[in-house]
């Protein structure tokens, strides 16, 4: 099963390297990885997407959570939420193409970040099956030359938080 997992961090070298040889030591694969200060210095927020079992990630998490830069973990998976995440791709296209370009860039709700004469650079935020979508419908009509996706992003809906304990 896939888990999204959120942990907030103490902002200091070598807290995302614990926490990934944690998830590592277990031979568990972690397919998206995202981390960024959150609106407190002194914290960080890491998103990882991994693939489990519930019993296992459970444990994973109560041994994640005794490391000492970790100030809390939950798996956002079994809550309400909402995750997004971002695509830049650079594609090149015939003059033929083109229109066919710009119309899929209109349906996906895409932007266009910079074009020459027969490339463009692209930009979609969306769920994984929205990009996963986007991507395979531009690559039928064009030649990706290069992309990037910035990992999973992912908050609970309404009311809860994932907040420092007082």
């Amino acid at each position: 099963m896939r888990h999204i997992i959120s942990i907030l961090l103490q902002n200091e070298a070598g807290a995302l390297a614990r926490v990934a040889g944690m998830f590592s030591a277990r031979g568990y694969n972690i397919e998206s990885l995202s981390v960024a200060p959150t609106h407190d210095a002194l914290v960080s927020r890491l998103t990882l997407v991994t693939q489990g079992s519930d019993a296992v990630i459970d444990q994973i998490i109560k041994q994640t959570r005794k490391l000492i830069d970790v100030v809390e973990i939950v798996d956002l998976s079994s809550a309400d939420h909402i995750e997004c995440e971002l695509l830049m791709i650079k594609v090149e296209m015939s003059a033929e193409a083109a229109p066919h370009v710009i119309d899929c860039v209109r349906r996906h709700r895409a932007a266009v970040l910079d074009g020459s004469d027969n490339t463009r650079m692209l930009q979609l935020a969306g769920t994984g099956a929205e990009i996963d979508a986007f991507v395979a419908e531009l690559s039928s009509i064009a030649k990706t030359l290069e992309m990037v996706r910035s990992g999973v992003a992912a908050m609970a809906r309404g009311h809860q938080v994932l907040a420092v304990p007082q």
